[in-house]
């Protein structure tokens, strides 16, 4: 089999590329001149971009075996992520990989505004020696506002902690007892603005954060205050800025972002009291390698099919360690699920019980779905689509969990009502630890069996010799059996035989099955 292809569209850290290169075919392209691109993306399976390459509809058509957009950084204004979802592409960033050179580049400029480093500089090369004039403030004892405690956010609050100064914060998503932890007081916006001697935002940019600190919140702030901006472009007014600096209304600012970029012109370029730099928060050697490799460790995720915790068109976000061996289980009790209906229900219920149960287990939901619909469209089903698929069926899902104890120490179970009324149900556990999967119920028959690459059902009225009479015509196909368990509800009533075979039962041989035992009911599933 060819491996998979990758095609890295701008440059990438060496050890992101060493990454890749030892499971795939790495490709190289412009990603910036479309001419190229297009005709580059017919056969790849993953697409590595930076900021300059945009990915939209045109790019996700151009290439029909893409599994997985991978952004070797954190912002994805370049990638048309709905556009994606919908053609079950995966897409993935680094949202880690630039925090600590964020947060760094926050302090620097708040660090260069207060002492008036940037207008010093260039007096002194200049040949002039202006100490008088240059006169900064010190932070200790200092009020500094924190607008968003998230990742970043959280790492400048703790940085500048060492500087003996008050700490307060808005974030409307974060608890105070979080924020208490750091440090940080959790106080409104507008008490925020009025009470800080710096602010530094660290907000995400969306239609709610744009032009947040503007005109308005300007009026608020102290004469004597510094306003750094080393998130996004846009998220501070820079009209509004100039506007607040022209009338003194604000004493300094640190920019490293801007609302159009390239910026090589802005009215705020004349004030000297106003640091600015062509967005360096993530330039730094080691943020780049850390880029590098973390999505070139998304992408083998990725391409192996495992589940991506760092994709953002995927619910479920981290998966505890306690978690991911029942990932492949709920997949694979999907799939059995899905070939016991003969086709899709109208609900689907996954139902965790146990210890992992303590855990967020959405990401449950998200296999069990693909395991459900991988046989039932010719599309390939990922965690991205698998809950487009359910939406566009009209299937209703619910995710159930509960920590009761059971026979096992974990226990899922997928449960749906088919068009016709009926139920189907079926649970699995796994064990020991190499985490063994096992098949411990189907549709209320309990059993305790190794799930296997190829594994068939037999439902039938029970009466002696039946186990025999399967087994006889599986042996004259030379079908083998690795494992068997017999259920049933009640003597006489109706069994279930749950086999293990070495290699898929033909067709026609199940058919004979049925056709030669009265009341014989065959299934199987193909899990390889």
């Amino acid at each position: 089999m060819p491996k998979p292809s990758v095609l890295v569209a701008e440059e990438l850290s060496p050890a992101g590329i060493a990454l890749l290169e030892e499971s795939f075919e790495v490709r190289r392209v412009d990603g910036g001149d479309r001419s190229q691109l297009l005709p580059a993306l017919a056969e790849v399976d993953a697409l590595v971009v930076r900021s300059a390459t945009k990915v939209d509809s045109e790019v996700l058509a151009a290439a029909p075996n893409l599994q997985v957009v991978a952004r070797a950084g954190v912002g994805l204004d370049n990638v048309d992520v709905e556009a994606a979802t919908k053609a079950g592409v995966l897409v993935v960033n680094a949202p880690t990989s630039n925090i600590v050179s964020a947060a760094e580049q926050a302090v620097n400029l708040l660090l260069a505004s207060a002492r008036n480093t940037a207008p010093a500089h260039n007096a002194l090369v200049n040949g002039e020696w202006k100490r008088s004039k240059y006169t900064g403030v010190e932070l200790y004892d200092k009020t500094i506002g924190v607008v968003g405690l998230g990742r970043i956010g959280a790492l400048v609050a703790q940085r500048l902690a060492a500087f003996g100064t008050r700490l307060v914060a808005y974030d409307p998503f974060v608890q105070p007892s979080r924020a208490a932890q750091m440090g940080v007081e959790l106080v409104s916006l507008d008490e925020l603005l009025r009470s800080s001697d710096f602010i530094t935002i660290h907000l995400p940019k969306n239609k709610d954060t744009v032009g947040l600190i503007g005109d308005d919140a300007l009026s608020k702030v102290k004469p004597n205050v510094r306003v750094i901006n080393a998130a996004r472009g846009g998220i501070l007014d820079e009209s509004a800025l100039h506007r607040a600096l022209k009338e003194g209304r604000v004493a300094g600012a640190g920019i490293d972002v801007w609302s159009q970029e390239p910026c090589t012109d802005s009215p705020l370029f004349e004030f000297e009291n106003v640091v600015v730099a062509p967005h360096l928060g993530a330039s730094t050697e080691e943020a780049q390698e850390k880029a590098g490799t973390q999505v070139a460790r998304s992408v083998r995720l990725a391409l192996s099919g495992e589940f991506v915790p760092d994709a953002v068109n995927v619910q479920g976000g981290a998966m505890a360690e306690e978690v991911k061996p029942a990932l492949p289980l709920t997949e694979k009790l999907g799939k059995i699920f899905t070939s016991l209906a003969r086709g899709v229900a109208n609900q689907v219920e996954v139902v965790v019980r146990g210890e992992i149960a303590a855990h967020d287990v959405k990401v449950l939901e998200l296999a069990a779905l693909k395991g459900v619909f991988s046989d039932v469209t010719e599309d390939t089903v990922t965690f991205v689509n698998a809950p487009l698929l359910a939406k566009e069926r009209g299937v209703e899902v619910t995710l159930t969990t509960s920590d009761d104890n059971t026979n096992w120490r974990n226990l899922v179970s997928v449960r749906g009502i088919l068009p016709d009324g009926q139920r189907v149900s079926v649970s699995g556990t796994f064990t020991g630890p190499g985490h063994s999967e096992k098949l411990v119920e189907i549709n209320n028959y309990e059993m305790e069996i190794p799930i296997n690459e190829h594994m068939a059902f037999f439902s039938y009225d029970d009466r002696p010799g039946m186990v025999g009479r399967v087994g006889a015509l599986l042996g004259e196909d030379r079908i083998n059996i690795a494992g068997m368990q017999v259920s049933r509800d009640q003597q006489g009533g109706r069994a279930l035989i749950t086999l293990t075979v070495d290699s898929a039962i033909p067709d026609d041989t199940l058919e004979a099955i049925s056709t030669e035992i009265s009341s014989v009911r065959t299934r199987q599933v193909d899990l390889s």
